[in-house]
């Protein structure tokens, strides 16, 4: 029978001819409600949780039948999480370690013995969390962090809070950090409250169950929705002085933009002191509520509460105390400000390390705050890479939900900080940063490529993106900006409509990067045109598109880039794609060699001058670029084929044979030449790489 659900605060996704088509595949339809869980953050965040299911099966050695627990492995996502992202171990074994458990100290111990319990010999690492599930008798279980329940956990009193909202129903244990013994703390609680549908973990989140996948995933949403509509009533009662009201007002929309793109460079570059950082900006009205709130200075350093929370967040976020309408045009004065702001943060995070630390703690991580809270603006968060940052601000938006309704309820307490140190240097942590897959070159860079709607420029943006960047795209065809942005992840891109002739519009790009990914650090010059004719019928307007588009929108282009890399001070990388025109000389092509030659020496003039800055200015010079590239697709194809006295079709075959090597050159070649400038040689500046195939009358020396 189909039931209709209805839910106000959770979004109610099972689809029963999907759940169908997967028959009596038991863990298949635990991943199936592990993925539509995962797909609502109001119930848990990317890699916040873990489910599981019970089967039996077939011991290989004995051929006897066996449970065996399926649950999610270490540094998952329930929302993503597929077979080979699971664990399946000996239920049996699992529970007979509480025979050998030697108590708090032996947590770490224990989870090396989780692998003594493998089934499936295809597992992924167990989390720390697996005997959570193992020790309950429920065929599927939910551990989940939903904003209302964390609320609920981390209010004052929250063991009467919980009877409040759901009576006898629900199970209460004090916070205990995740492990072992968590596992037997919850096995008591249903032993001493039998009949119950789920616990509430105090300062941590919520254990639900079911006897079907289906049963599980329902009684999950119900308990969240009641807790839900218990605080959202309390909420209501509160009217305009939810976090204590209103202290500061919000600037408009477009406002807080404009100071959030002008202030993400100045953030990205103190965030950057020990390693290069990619930012997010989040102005809803839910952060703008407690960002703007009385409470804010009470709240923000208590910091979050659940260990979900925090490892992303860090304890506490920096709140700035800079006026919403601040005047952040002198770079100076307002880098002044933000300086003093860092340092005591530093500070801070140093002496929280001291006084917590043990004397097997891992050492100091980078002191900088991850969450960044500017009143009247918006919040900044800052990570490795895009992914990373918009987690982490997501999970600190979280945090504000748990506050807001933990306010409601009585009042908000956080974990004490020793527990919380505990957890950011726990040694089974550390080993899990340990195992993370070696970094791109240029992870945690962001480029910017003008000409990016197609040919060599979405070569390269594409390059870039694959060796680790993110990337701005940028052209004047919005529908090719679309086409092409289209075709990255989520995380991976986005699109700026830009003409380089127009100093607004290049402005506009750079503040789009900066509200995208904090700011830029590799720039592209890849926009063009060319125009081949011979002298008598060059035109006016030929020589002043080809002047405009190539020489002074390389210089505007520069000129606003380097503003905000120097705003960074981290450096960067400027790459004119120029041509083996601007060093040779041929017929029909004196406006586009001449201006090929100009952005060839304005790249050594800014090479010469940027130095300083550590800017570096490389030259990439394509010739023959004919398949794949757009310029080749009108006119000067043409033009080119008849001062050569071919066909169109002739010329790939034309430039492939007059190279020394023989070779076609593609936009991948191109790309390739961009990546050597930025990637690998970073030790050169004011260079010119030919991508040409070998043309002895353009070399260089």
């Amino acid at each position: 029978m189909t039931l209709t659900k209805t839910f106000n605060h959770v979004d109610y996704l099972w689809d029963d001819a999907h759940a169908t088509s997967l028959g009596d595949d038991q863990v298949a339809l635990f991943l199936y409600r592990s993925n539509i869980l995962g797909a609502d953050l109001r119930i848990t965040n990317y890699g916040g949780g873990n489910t599981s299911c019970k089967t039996i099966e077939k011991d290989p050695l004995t051929g006897e039948e066996v449970e065996v627990m399926w649950v999610k492995g270490s540094g998952g996502d329930i929302g993503t999480l597929k077979r080979s992202g699971i664990a399946g171990l000996y239920t049996g074994r699992l529970r007979a370690l509480k025979s050998v458990y030697g108590g708090l100290e032996d947590e770490d111990r224990m989870v090396g013995l989780f692998q003594h319990c493998i089934y499936d010999l295809d597992s992924k690492a167990p989390s720390i969390d697996t005997p959570l599930h193992g020790l309950l008798p429920f065929k599927h279980i939910d551990h989940l962090h939903p904003d209302a329940l964390i609320a609920v956990a981390a209010a004052k009193d929250s063991e009467q809070v919980t009877k409040d909202i759901w009576g006898d129903t629900m199970g209460w244990v004090p916070w205990q950090r995740p492990g072992f013994d968590l596992g037997l703390q919850l096995e008591r609680c249903l032993a001493e409250n039998p009949g119950i549908r789920g616990i509430v973990l105090g300062s941590h989140g919520l254990f639900t169950w079911g006897d079907t996948s289906y049963e599980s995933y329902i009684n999950s949403l119900e308990v969240i929705e009641m807790a839900s509509e218990y605080i959202e009533k309390r909420v209501a009662e509160q009217g305009d002085k939810v976090f204590g009201g209103e202290k500061v007002k919000s600037l408009s929309p477009e406002a807080r933009k404009n100071q959030a793109a002008k202030l993400m460079p100045l953030l990205r570059g103190l965030t950057s002191s020990h390693a290069r950082q990619v930012g997010t900006f989040q102005d809803t009205d839910k952060v703008l509520q407690f960002i703007n709130s009385y409470d804010l200075q009470r709240l923000a350093p208590m910091g979050t509460s659940c260990p979900d929370h925090f490892l992303r967040t860090k304890i506490q976020p920096l709140v700035l105390e800079l006026d919403p309408q601040e005047d952040l045009s002198d770079r100076e004065v307002i880098l002044a400000k933000l300086e003093g702001a860092f340092a005591k943060y530093r500070e801070g995070y140093h002496q929280y390390y001291e006084k917590h630390k043990r004397a097997n703690s891992p050492a100091e991580r980078d002191p900088n705050p991850v969450i960044i809270l500017y009143p009247g603006v918006g919040l900044f968060s800052f990570a490795k890479n895009k992914q990373t940052s918009r987690v982490a601000s997501e999970f600190y938006i979280n945090a504000i939900n748990v506050m807001r309704g933990a306010e409601a309820i009585t009042e908000y307490t956080s974990l004490p900080r020793q527990e919380a140190f505990d957890i950011e240097y726990w040694l089974l942590e550390e080993a899990k940063l340990q195992r993370q897959p070696k970094e791109q070159p240029l992870s945690r860079k962001v480029a910017l490529v003008t000409g990016a709607g197609g040919g060599i420029g979405k070569a390269i943006a594409d390059k870039l993106v694959a060796e680790g960047a993110v990337v701005v795209l940028s052209d004047i065809n919005k529908a090719s900006l679309e086409e092409a942005h289209a075709t990255y992840g989520r995380d991976q891109s986005t699109y700026a409509v830009c003409d380089v002739t127009d100093m607004a519009s290049i402005e506009g790009a750079l503040d789009a990067a900066a509200l995208a990914f904090g700011g830029v650090d590799i720039v592209v010059h890849s926009a063009g045109l060319a125009i081949s004719k011979p002298l008598e019928d060059h035109t006016e307007k030929d020589w002043d598109i080809l002047q405009n588009v190539l020489v002074k929108g390389q210089f505007q282009l520069a000129q606003a880039s380097v503003e905000t890399m120097r705003k960074q001070g981290t450096g960067g990388d400027f790459i004119s794609i120029a041509s083996k025109n601007g060093l040779v000389s041929g017929p029909n092509n004196v406006a586009y060699g001449t201006a090929k030659a100009a952005q060839q020496h304005m790249a050594r003039l800014l090479a010469a001058e940027l130095g300083k800055d550590h800017i570096r200015v490389n030259t990439v010079n394509p010739d023959g670029v004919i398949i794949g590239s757009k310029i080749w697709e009108g006119a000067w194809a043409e033009g080119r084929a008849k001062a050569y006295g071919i066909t169109v079709d002739e010329l790939p075959a034309h430039y492939a044979k007059r190279n020394l090597l023989n070779e076609i050159i593609r936009p991948e070649d191109i790309a390739d030449g961009v990546f050597a400038c930025v990637g690998v040689l970073t030790k050169t500046t004011g260079n010119i790489i030919n991508v040409d195939g070998g043309m002895a009358t353009a070399f260089v020396r």
